[in-house]
């Protein structure tokens, strides 16, 4: 929401609310105009990335892809949302001369006002400021790069001693051609590569494609890759250089089931930059089937990669598909951070309030959308922020056993707070989490287990996963020793029955 002139209100609206994070980039934005006057919005610009009004609400910036258009508000028509509106600035003609190293001074500086300003606590976990400002401003002479500048405040700011205090560069825009990938693992059998899996996505969902598994494509595992857009592909060749710049475009794969590539047949795929997204989906999958292999179905399995957008999309898509389940694991591994734990934690803990029965006479609790039975949170070392808030809530509201190892500790929040001038940035955690005992429980310290378990390299080569197994373990214990019950149901009312007197 913008302000324009007395009366003029601006509002965007966009599709990047509750997409996975490892898919936010620029939102795509429609802008609409409320007036005063005629007291009802019209859209005036659609598919924009960014859009500001200026200080005195007569212009209008905004971006669409790669182009940047200033508008006079004043001549904005609804109508047409789609047409560019205003004058295309030419961008590509702003040029500006930088001093790196007066920009590193200016930057330094500002770095410690940032901290001055917005970090929660005023004295800076009792750290001099002014004296460890003195202290390193020397080496800024010495620099020789933005990547040196960011490393001299990383060693200055770890002076503060405080989780979420990241630093870094100005993005970095590649615009060479991107890698292809098919979205498949590779053995090398008869001097040739053979497909030994491919990967299966969710492919509704683009970040999800993945390229072997589209209709008509029909490859599958065991068939050998005989070569890449004619060059023919050996074991002594480097398989990815075949792909080079074929993200995105149609690439001809020769396959067969033999290696002399007599059966060969040629198909056409379109590769993808990136295989993360469709490997870590295989590995939540994965789990899910193992958990429910282990369990006999009787336990549900939830992976939540933060406690944002991913992991409220992820908690909600395969807790409720799974209400027929008696228990849960919950795995937060590796949870990235957020704001949801409080939801979850409240999802989690629900108590039957009441039975229900139909005519088909099979009772149900009340809530209909929770699992009662019991609960097992995985955790571990790489899982933080959020990712320590939702297993010390778990713990505080008893809702089940904690598995794994000690989390992260860094239990403080970030934002809004101003980027460097080079559009880099500092952070300064604005608020710390403390225990209604008045101490800081987490930050530093982090969320130890229930169960200590450790997954060692050797057990993940063989394919295993123990802390998964031994979560598993626990809750089915537990419910062997405390099934989960049905409510009894009482007899059904007589409204018409009569006494020994013959009375109703």
């Amino acid at each position: 929401l913008s302000v324009g002139k007395t009366g003029v209100l601006f509002l965007a609206e966009g599709n990047a609310v509750g997409r996975p994070s490892s898919e936010n980039g620029p939102p795509i934005r429609s802008l609409w105009r409320f007036t005063t006057e005629k007291r009802k919005t019209e859209e005036i610009l659609s598919g924009l990335n960014a859009y500001a009004v200026s200080f005195n609400g007569e212009k209008l910036f905004y971006t669409r892809e790669d182009n940047w258009f200033i508008a006079e508000i004043s001549d904005l028509k609804p109508g047409s949302p789609e047409a560019p509106q205003g004058k295309p600035v030419n961008n590509g003609a702003m040029l500006a001369t930088i001093d790196p190293r007066a920009e590193y001074r200016q930057m330094y500086h500002e770095t410690w006002r940032i901290e001055r300003d917005f970090f929660y606590d005023p004295h800076l976990h009792g750290l001099d400021r002014a004296k460890i400002e003195a202290k390193y401003q020397p080496f800024l002479d010495g620099l020789a790069s933005r990547d040196e500048f960011t490393y001299l405040s990383t060693e200055m700011l770890g002076e503060i001693q405080v989780g979420h205090m990241f630093v870094g560069g100005p993005d970095q825009h590649e615009d060479g051609p991107k890698p292809g990938l098919l979205g498949a693992d590779y053995v090398v059998d008869s001097n040739r590569y053979k497909f030994s899996k491919i990967y299966n996505g969710q492919n509704w969902t683009p970040s999800l494609t993945a390229p072997l598994t589209l209709p008509g494509i029909n490859i599958v595992e065991g068939e050998y890759l005989l070569a890449v857009n004619g060059r023919e592909l050996h074991a002594a060749d480097n398989l990815y250089s075949f792909f080079d710049g074929t993200a995105g475009k149609q690439t001809v794969l020769r396959v067969g089931k033999k290696p002399d590539g007599s059966d060969g047949r040629d198909v056409t795929v379109v590769p993808v930059d990136s295989e993360r997204r469709l490997r870590n989906l295989d590995w939540i999958e994965s789990n899910r089937r193992k958990v429910d292999e282990l369990s006999g179905g009787k336990v549900a399995y939830i992976y939540m990669p933060n406690t944002a957008g991913a992991g409220y999309t992820n908690f909600n898509r395969y807790f409720y598909a799974q209400l027929d389940k008696q228990a849960v694991v919950l795995d937060e591994r590796f949870n990235q951070g957020g704001y949801i734990a409080d939801y979850v934690i409240d999802v989690l803990g629900q108590k039957p309030l009441s039975g229900a029965i139909d005519r088909d006479g099979k009772p149900i609790h009340d809530p209909v959308g929770a699992i009662f039975g019991p609960k097992a949170m995985i955790i571990n070392e790489s899982a933080g922020s959020g990712g320590d808030a939702m297993p010390w809530y778990f713990r505080k509201a008893n809702i089940g056993t904690l598995v794994g190892v000690k989390t992260w500790g860094g239990l403080v929040g970030i934002g809004g707070y101003p980027t460097l001038i080079d559009g880099g940035y500092v952070m300064a955690p604005r608020y710390a989490i403390y225990g209604l005992n008045g101490q800081w429980e987490v930050e530093g310290h982090g969320i130890a287990p229930d169960v200590e378990v450790e997954n060692l390299p050797k057990d993940m080569a063989a394919g295993r996963d123990p802390q998964l197994e031994r979560a598993v373990s626990i809750v089915m214990e537990q419910l062997k020793e405390h099934p989960v019950p049905t409510p009894p149901v009482p007899p059904y009312p007589n409204y018409h029955q009569q006494d020994e007197l013959g009375q109703r």
